[in-house]
């Protein structure tokens, strides 16, 4: 079985959220199960020094607009992963992330820096390329990758089998209906059953409406985009596909996210052996300013700070939280008004609330060791990797229920508690008053030294192993080979 996986990001290269973590984690695992996979990947800056013995495969020339494209593979450093890159330094040798200028707004010209990106999936798919080799697989990850379902549905030759997983519905990578010919598809795409949203086309449509079979990154958010609350607009597409949509819940990486090894932390621990993680609290808490006291609870957050992570109900519950005796410390970056917001907390209440604005991947390891508690308020979440982490380190997460979150996350109500099957606390309405509630029943368990170790120890118990997920995607993947490719 040959598998394309074709993504925007891959860990540790270049990294702006979970996908990231799912294209450096998934591929290996496939391969542990014995599939033959590759990834395709955008020529940015780090992904480029991040491949070891980088060769020519084919020399494209002119496309999208620029002179000079070339096909090259190698093997990430990092995983030993095969990898072909697109090398076009006109489109992905800028600064800023992966999306956006240096300036925070987007590139003018993603359309065509994405466009090319899933047009040489399909070229690479169709055999056209790299002879050598062809995969029975092409699997597509988000809008930056959703125009190779489209490229291959165009081609009425194509006998590549393809699947789409959306790992955030929000994000759907929407352009100007003038931009169209750029694209280079037939004029029949542009249409509301293919890429056609509202006057505008978006990548995630393309994905959704092109690909044989659309996954998303939990069982209960595929269900949930089926729905107007959660559906973004797009969610009469995704009933319109039926049983074609599924979901298969995301993993961890236990080579990276792992108490036992992680050189990041301030002293490894396990389940049997659990001192680390007070030493790990203690060296967060001098690192970030806070009181040094084993017996105030400490909530931590890492993540994007915008309002769908629900960020906002966390500083609206601060008041509360802090009266019961609870620390908070966040780390992340994004919306202005919530950045500036967190920080004024900081220095309202210095001591108990601490602030770190960016992203540090090691010291978000240091977080999630060195906390009681983490908060993951979100108002959606496809999958949500942090709680797995924060499970992974005896960390109990406080949840919305909502998403992925659902599915990874048993609440600690009086009878699983009994039935030693709790994991976490959760809550249901996005307000001020349910969160503050769910800190409340934490702080109370965490003041019960038997039940706050039965909930750490039943969370660190959790198996999200990848090994799962790979099987899943395999059998997928099994199911569609052989089958037509509609134009």
């Amino acid at each position: 079985m040959k598998v394309l996986q074709v993504g925007a990001e891959v860990f540790p290269l270049v990294k702006t959220g979970g996908l990231a973590d799912v294209l450096g984690a998934l591929p290996q695992a496939l391969v542990a199960a014995g599939a033959d996979v590759r990834l395709l990947l955008p020529g940015f800056p780090a992904i480029l020094a991040g491949l070891k013995t980088p060769t020519v495969v084919y020399e494209i020339g002119a496309a999208f607009g620029v002179a000079r494209v070339r096909l090259l593979c190698g093997t990430i450093a990092a995983s030993g992963v095969t990898a072909y890159v697109v090398d076009a330094p006109y489109y992905y040798q800028r600064a800023g992330n992966p999306y956006l200028g240096p300036d925070g707004t987007e590139w003018p010209d993603n359309a065509q820096r994405f466009a090319l990106l899933g047009w040489v999936a399909a070229q690479v798919a169709a055999g056209g390329l790299d002879p050598a080799w062809t995969p029975d697989v092409l699997h597509t990850h988000d809008w930056h990758a959703g125009m190779a379902c489209a490229y291959v549905a165009a081609n009425p030759g194509a006998k590549v089998a393809t699947v789409y997983t959306v790992h955030n519905l929000a994000y759907q990578g929407l352009f100007d209906a003038k931009d169209f010919h750029l694209l280079g598809l037939p004029v029949r795409f542009m249409d509301p059953t293919r890429l056609e949203y509202h006057g505008r086309f978006s990548f995630m449509k393309a994905g959704l409406t092109n690909a044989q079979r659309v996954t998303t990154v939990s069982p209960s958010y595929a269900a949930e985009i089926a729905t107007a609350e959660f559906g973004c607009g797009l969610d009469g597409v995704v009933r319109s596909r039926g049983a074609d949509v599924s979901g298969i819940l995301n993993g961890v990486d236990d080579a990276v996210w792992n108490p036992g090894t992680d050189k990041d932390i301030a002293s490894p621990y396990s389940a049997k052996a659990m001192a680390g993680k007070a030493a790990s609290k203690a060296a967060l808490q001098k690192a970030l300013g806070l009181r040094v006291d084993a017996t105030l609870p400490l909530f931590t957050v890492v993540s994007r700070l915008t309002q769908q992570k629900g960020l906002d109900l966390v500083l609206a519950a601060i008041p509360e939280m802090l009266a019961a005796g609870a620390q908070l410390a966040v780390q992340g970056s994004g919306d202005a008004e919530l950045e500036k917001a967190f920080t004024q907390a900081m220095a309202v209440h210095p001591g108990v609330v601490a602030v770190r604005l960016g992203y540090d991947e090691a010291f978000a390891h240091q977080m999630i060791a060195g906390a009681d508690a983490m908060l993951v308020p979100s108002r959606f979440e496809p999958c949500g990797l942090t709680q797995l982490y924060a499970l992974r380190y005896g960390t109990v997460p406080v949840v919305r229920r909502v998403g992925g979150l659902i599915d990874t996350v048993v609440d600690a109500d009086d009878a699983a508690v009994q039935a030693d099957s709790a994991t976490g606390f959760m809550f249901g309405p996005a307000t001020r008053e349910a969160l503050a509630l769910a800190v409340h029943r934490t702080v109370h368990a965490y003041a019960q030294p038997a039940v706050w170790a039965q909930l750490q120890q039943r969370g660190m118990a959790q198996n999200f192993s990848w090994a799962a997920a790979a099987t899943q995607y395999l059998d997928l993947y099994e199911s569609l080979c052989g089958s037509a490719v509609a134009s």
